[in-house]
């Protein structure tokens, strides 16, 4: 099963792509798209949508997964982080491809085994998980390796039938 997750934004929206078979994980592409401060957010929107579908019909994967949004005190980040992942979760929509969120706690968890990991230790174990010789960057690109790395072991878990984290499909 090919697995592109994504973490979404704005300015910078990070995709990752792998395989997984079981709980053998294979990477295939890491990047992100960027969107210029100074346009309009119709055209960031309209170029995030676009750059998706892109991206989906490139590496045609079988499931998306996406962060969920996680609002701390700066609601207007939030916001516009918001409207990125829409445009994501619409390319996915678009081309019917079945669309899995997760918590930035249940990707910690999932990734490092605690979900109070730092950054730094999430970093770590996507490199060590896909074999890669360095820790992917940016950061952007390496969160969407982990969200995908962990919808990887969910669905794995699931078809084990010992009930992996739970995620919520959108």
């Amino acid at each position: 099963m090919v697995i592109l997750g994504i973490d979404p934004g704005i300015a910078t929206v990070g995709f990752g792509v792998i395989e997984a078979e079981g709980a053998n994980m294979r990477y295939i592409r890491h990047g992100v798209i960027t969107t210029a401060a100074g346009l309009r957010l119709a055209l960031r929107l309209s170029q995030i949508y676009y750059d998706v579908l892109e991206l989906l019909d490139t590496f045609k994967p079988d499931q998306i997964s996406v962060e969920e949004l996680f609002f701390n005190t700066n609601v207007t980040t939030g916001i516009s982080v918001a409207h990125g992942r829409a445009a994501a979760i619409l390319a996915g929509e678009e081309r019917k491809i079945p669309m899995y969120e997760y918590t930035p706690l249940q990707v910690k968890s999932a990734v490092v085994g605690y979900g109070r990991a730092e950054k730094r230790q999430v970093q770590l174990m996507v490199q060590r998980l896909l074999k890669l010789e360095s820790v992917p960057k940016p950061d952007d690109a390496a969160d969407a390796l982990a969200i995908a790395i962990t919808h990887a072991r969910n669905a794995a878990s699931l078809m084990r039938g010992i009930g992996g984290a739970e995620c919520s499909t959108i």
